[in-house]
């Protein structure tokens, strides 16, 4: 797999993202914008980036934390701070999230692996509701796809809902971090917004369950679970993409 990381600056401060991709696959590939969890660049999300790659897409992994954030390890009460200080800045969120997205599509076009008409995006727990900020705000996914989200819900209330393609969410029955109540406000937003969406409940399963790191309590890994929503996930992006 090929790793390459792709800098770029946002009010003064510098960011690092990385493109994902098999360079052994000839033939252009549908385009997959990332917005990995609240460790941000770091090992085990890029682990998850090539998961998600494979050999049918190329990944634009989002950087919203600063250049070498996910390099050193921290405590959940950092990790939970770092999160927090993007998810309560929307306008910081969406000019990150914009000119990650931009910076990383412009080097994915230079590269040339990518079929640039073609571009879904994903996100986990955290990221997963900055990749839900971006695209109510318009951004052109045409599938967005997002595993045990942890804030579905606008961080403004009443923010419209201008998401423009297909959502698909992940999720646990038994997930503590972002229970049902909430999930159940998410589908009332986008059914207001006739968007197309659909919610896959895993029962018995509780947050994180696609991050190996993930040891138990409210936090677990499930293999198992894991396959199933990637298999999901290709399948929802095969229809769309």
């Amino acid at each position: 797999m090929a790793e390459k990381k792709v800098p770029y600056e946002v009010d003064g401060r510098q960011f690092e993202g990385m493109i994902v991709y098999d360079d052994s696959v000839t033939a252009k590939r549908p385009i997959v914008f990332m917005q990995p969890d609240w460790k941000g660049v770091s090992p085990d999300t890029i682990g998850q980036a090539r998961t998600a790659a494979g050999k049918d897409y190329v990944v634009l992994m989002a950087d919203m934390f600063g250049a070498g954030y996910g390099a050193k390890p921290k405590t959940p009460d950092e990790l939970r701070a770092g999160m927090l200080a993007v998810h309560t800045n929307l306008p910081f969120t969406l000019a990150c999230g914009g000119k990650a997205y931009d910076v990383l599509l412009a080097e994915a076009r230079r590269i040339g692996a990518a079929d640039t008409g073609r571009i879904g995006a994903i996100g986990y727990c955290a990221g997963g509701g900055y990749a839900l900020e971006q695209a109510r705000a318009g951004a052109a996914f045409k599938a967005l796809v997002v595993f045990h989200v942890t804030n579905p819900n606008p961080v403004v209330p009443a923010t419209p809902c201008n998401i423009k393609g297909r959502v698909l969410a992940i999720h646990g029955a038994a997930d503590p971090v972002t229970p049902k109540t909430k999930m159940d406000a998410f589908e009332n937003e986008l059914t207001g917004a006739k968007v197309d969406w659909q919610i896959m409940m895993f029962g018995d399963a509780v947050h994180s369950f696609c991050d190996p790191t993930a040891a138990g309590g409210a936090q677990r890994y499930d293999e198992k679970l894991c396959r199933k929503s990637y298999m999901l996930m290709r399948d929802f992006f095969a229809e769309t993409l």
